[in-house]
């Protein structure tokens, strides 16, 4: 196919629509991403006042687009827009915005098999 992703992992004939756009998406965010860190090196590394305005200036295109995306990635997937939620515009630390979230869903689980929308599990590995 051409212009296909290279990072497929399955055949994309054995994909979604809906898993090939996600896809499409979480690619483009990593380029988005990965453009910003180049033009913040470039600039960091010249000494053209003129030139590293215009680094940073295509840096904060760069990292407009990858919002744009994430907004993309929140509104059309339950999982990212959870966790979102849980970390992006609050003032308190990380890692306590975890701890918070999993007492919440930890209290919140009866004990049937209920599952918080964020938080992963495999199930048992024992094959039953």
């Amino acid at each position: 196919m051409a212009g296909a992703s290279d990072s497929y992992h399955e055949p994309i004939e054995q994909l979604t629509d809906r898993t090939r756009d996600m896809h499409r998406a979480l690619v483009s965010v990593q380029e988005e991403l990965e453009a910003v860190d180049w033009y913040q090196q470039r600039a960091d590394a010249t000494t053209d006042e003129e030139l590293k305005g215009l680094l940073l200036h295509n840096m904060r295109e760069e990292i407009e687009h990858a919002c744009m995306v994430l907004e993309w990635l929140r509104r059309n997937h339950p999982d990212f827009s959870a966790q979102m939620d849980i970390y992006l515009y609050s003032t308190k630390p990380i890692l306590e915005a975890e701890e918070e979230d999993a007492n919440l869903s930890g209290a919140s689980q009866d004990t049937s098999s209920t599952r918080s929308l964020n938080k992963f599990t495999i199930g048992s590995m024992k094959g039953e």
